[in-house]
């Protein structure tokens, strides 16, 4: 199978398995991502889903070129790619829990967008990132260029597509585009997701929500978010922080 997803106690990783291909993602590849994301969010168990390579060395080399040239003439396979890459990059964007990256290798075009759409990425130092519509004559969507743009601002984000060059992990790191460098860049994701399970559920999922909502221009709050705040101070993970806290220890949440 080239995309699955495998459980690990509170994580979740979703582990992309082309080697030959260099993790190349095909049609059938955008199609199921949703999936195994919408499982992860619904396994209670699961508080962090990692997306990540299953072979080292590797991330994602981008959408199947070879693909893209065989159905190019077809307006209906091109209408449904579009909508494939698109659900891939929201369910990543917009999935309730914390998603990391973990980027062992080159990180290309739609590999790159797939990154994006994580809320943290940490790279190995040899990875190269990149995104080259410029370079294959196609263009990139407005939801993959404005995940983008919200990293690294409109500047860089002009610079990186009107070049279409790879940059390199600490240039990357350096404007923004991928937050830690790791020489083991998924043992470093687990730790990260580790602690982050730790944490109070509501307090990290209410965060990614009201940040998720600013990216997408709200600028103050409403009933939802005014309820986030409101409402934490019923609910369970309140009375165990304030207990721990308290008896100085350790909450368990």
């Amino acid at each position: 199978m080239t995309l699955r997803l495998e459980r690990d106690g509170a994580l979740a990783r979703l582990l992309i398995d082309r080697p030959d291909r260099r993790n190349a993602m095909n049609q059938s590849m955008w199609q199921l991502l949703p999936t195994l994301v919408a499982q992860a969010m619904a396994d209670d168990s699961v508080r962090v889903l990692i997306l990540a390579s299953a072979t080292p060395g590797l991330f994602c080399a981008g959408a199947d070129i070879d693909e893209f040239a065989s159905h190019s003439g077809q307006e209906s396979w091109r209408v449904a790619n579009q909508a494939a890459i698109r659900s891939s990059q929201y369910a990543l964007a917009h999935a309730e829990k914390p998603v990391i990256a973990a980027i062992d290798g080159d990180c290309i075009g739609g590999g790159c967008g797939l990154a994006m759409a994580c809320d943290i990425r940490i790279a190995a130092p040899v990875a190269r990132l990149g995104v080259t519509p410029a370079k294959l004559g196609i263009v990139y969507s407005l939801f993959d260029t404005k995940l983008l743009v919200d990293l690294v601002g409109p500047a860089r984000a002009k610079r990186i597509l009107f070049t279409g060059a790879l940059i390199n992990a600490e240039q990357a790191l350096s404007i923004g585009l991928v937050d830690d460098l790791s020489t083991d860049p998924l043992t470093a994701a687990d730790a990260l997701a580790h602690t982050i399970a730790a944490n109070a559920q509501h307090s990290v999922r209410s965060a990614k929500t009201i940040i998720t909502r600013i990216l997408d221009g709200q600028a103050d709050d409403d009933d939802a978010t005014l309820a986030l705040f409101r409402d934490a101070f019923t609910l369970p993970d309140f009375t165990e922080g304030v207990a721990a806290f308290r008896n100085k220890r350790k909450p368990v949440f």
